[in-house]
């Protein structure tokens, strides 16, 4: 028999995505009382992370579920949706192995079996390790509750090759693929960039930081006289933009990507260890320990509303038998829809930047994209942009990362690609990136191509990545973001939308910011938690830190992070070890 949970509390919050979680532990901290529902049996909603087995039912679990039968709604009640978070037009193929044999030892049998070595995001992304989110992870704390891995490449795609961008001043310097002069215009472009100021006061509108506004970053490429190779570099693999992206949002982007290097080994990017999913839990873990109650696989009827002479009220959530009261109620993405706006006044405009309307591709290949001689150390974790098709607004983003087995001695690849949905049918969407980097047939060596006079050379490299599973998928847009006129929501009712078209989570942060501050505007935006042994109960005197001792332990992740400084044997160790352990935070602050 359930229990009965408490009647009234300040703070309601609906869904556990990324934005929500952020908001529940905000206010958590600030203490608040937080009741945290969700109707899913997972964390993260459309964040989440599943195993390989998970992943393939979520996907089915659309098709099998009938559609609700209509019921009366009572006046002024909100009806939450049934399936808030599912994704649409799902669908999954493989590789035809009994016609065509095993691939590298490894079968759909093989596959299945090694389910939980697999950690499938439905939103994949990367963190700046100068981004906004590194920074609230250590800001706040937060960072103690996950552990994350440097980026191994960033790769593209020229000419029909695939290449490895030279990021980092030895890079550039080391590569083969730019020459002598090309190297001096591309450092001395970048220094540019590094040096750029979008902040700048009292100058032209039209010309901010010494760049003009009124161009395309294309354009600014361009009469820096940099090598078509070099614009694509620049423009794709680095300022991860497209033929559309402004100006200063393409410096801004190459400067972000520039101050992110050298943090965390010679990459800009970081990436959690066990998948993206991890990041709302490492919230919802921080709103827990501050007195936050979850549930998750609970049912929540729906919202009920008053109305007064101002308007429509939120009064309490229904969420089984009973009505639970609070002051304010925050609702994820998918759980509403646009029969929650009143049409009558001009409170919530429609937003520019519309989130969801992604199609998505999960992919898992027998060779790393370019070949494993261009993956050193097994692949690890790789990123590859590349610029849009025909008839696409945006390009694709594609993330790589290796996944070994006990019982294979060959490693499987897992890919992400992600892009805008232009149709209903995200295969045809992403088809043309899936061609550029990745094959549907396995090549084997024929007759020919072995003789008694080359059989005891070298084994010719296989640079083709067989496809040997694949599975396409929409993700929506939420209610907010559909919207074609304004509305205005009712009183009390704050509405979160996510995930964004972005590589990284400072869209949804700033949102997440916006809302705490409409909440509580006179409290401190998640303010740092303090350690385990700082925390004084009664009369305990403080619990003194143990000195870290260098048998090969992992270094704790937050308690050290600030006190690093001194110390800059133990952070070379703490590199290799993990990317979030204590002496790496220290150099974000």
């Amino acid at each position: 028999m359930e229990e009965d949970l408490p009647t009234e509390f300040d703070l309601i919050v609906i869904g556990t995505g990324l934005t929500e979680s952020i908001i529940a532990a905000a206010a958590s901290r600030v203490g608040k009382t937080v009741l945290h529902l969700d109707s899913n049996d997972y964390y993260g909603g459309y964040w989440a992370s599943f195993n390989f087995e998970s992943f393939r039912k979520y996907l089915r679990s659309d098709e099998q579920k009938p559609e609700p039968v209509e019921e009366p709604v009572p006046q002024d009640f909100l009806l939450l949706r049934r399936r808030p978070t599912a994704v649409q037009n799902g669908r999954e193929q493989w590789y035809d192995f009994k016609r065509h044999g095993d691939v590298d030892g490894w079968n759909q049998e093989r596959i299945e079996q090694e389910f939980r070595r697999f950690n499938i995001d439905l939103t994949p992304k990367l963190m700046y390790a100068r981004g906004s989110l590194v920074e609230l992870l250590i800001s706040s704390n937060i960072c103690r509750y996950a552990e994350f891995r440097a980026l191994d490449r960033v790769a593209t795609v020229w000419e029909g090759r695939i290449m490895t961008v030279p990021c980092s001043r030895s890079d550039v310097f080391t590569s083969k693929d730019v020459n002598v002069i090309e190297k001096r215009l591309l450092m001395k472009f970048l220094q540019s960039c590094a040096a750029y100021d979008d902040g700048s006061e009292g100058e032209d509108h039209l010309e901010v930081g010494g760049v003009p506004e009124d161009k395309t970053f294309l354009e600014h490429l361009q009469s820096h006289k940099l090598t078509p190779n070099l614009i694509h570099y620049v423009l794709y693999a680095i300022a991860m933009g497209d033929d559309r992206t402004g100006c200063r949002e393409g410096m801004a982007g190459v400067k972000k990507f520039l101050m992110s290097l050298g943090h965390y080994g010679n990459s800009p990017f970081l990436f959690p260890v066990y998948g993206c999913g991890e990041i709302p839990q490492c919230f919802c873990r921080l709103c827990a320990v501050f007195g936050g109650i979850y549930c998750l696989n609970k049912a929540i009827g729906g919202v009920q509303l008053s109305r007064e002479p101002t308007g429509r009220n939120y009064e309490s959530v229904k969420c089984g038998k009973q009505n639970i009261k609070s002051k304010d109620l925050v609702v994820g993405q998918g759980y509403l829809g646009c029969e929650v706006f009143l049409h009558d006044k001009g409170s919530v405009k429609k937003r520019s930047s519309v989130c969801g309307k992604l199609a998505r591709a999960v992919i898992l290949t027998n060779v790393p994209f370019g070949g494993v001689s261009q993956n050193p150390g097994g692949g690890g974790v790789a990123i590859m942009k590349l610029p849009p098709v025909d008839g696409q607004p945006a390009g694709a983003t594609i993330l790589q990362l290796a996944h070994s087995s006990g019982t294979c001695p060959k490693e499987i690849f897992l890919i992400h690609i992600t892009s805008v949905a232009v149709t209903e049918n995200p295969e045809s969407d992403l088809k043309p990136y899936v061609k550029q980097i990745l094959n549907s047939d396995y090549p084997k060596a024929t007759e020919s191509t072995v003789t008694p006079e080359n059989a005891s050379a070298e084994p010719i490299e296989n640079t083709v990545s067989t496809i040997l599973y694949e599975a396409y998928f929409n993700i929506p847009t939420c209610a907010v973001c559909e919207q074609t006129t304004e509305g205005s929501l009712p009183a009390g009712i704050h509405l979160t939308c996510g995930p964004f078209h972005e590589l990284d989570y400072d869209h949804s942060i700033r949102q997440a910011k916006t809302i705490f501050l409409e909440l509580y505007p006179d409290e401190e935006f998640l303010p740092r938690a303090p350690d385990p042994e700082e925390i004084i109960i009664g009369e305990e005197e403080p619990v003194q830190a143990q000195a870290l001792v260098d048998d090969g332990a992992p270094i704790d992740n937050a308690s050290e992070c600030r006190d690093t400084e001194s110390d800059s044997g133990l952070a070379l160790e703490a590199k290799e070890e993990a990317i979030d352990k204590a002496e790496e935070c220290t150099e974000l602050k």
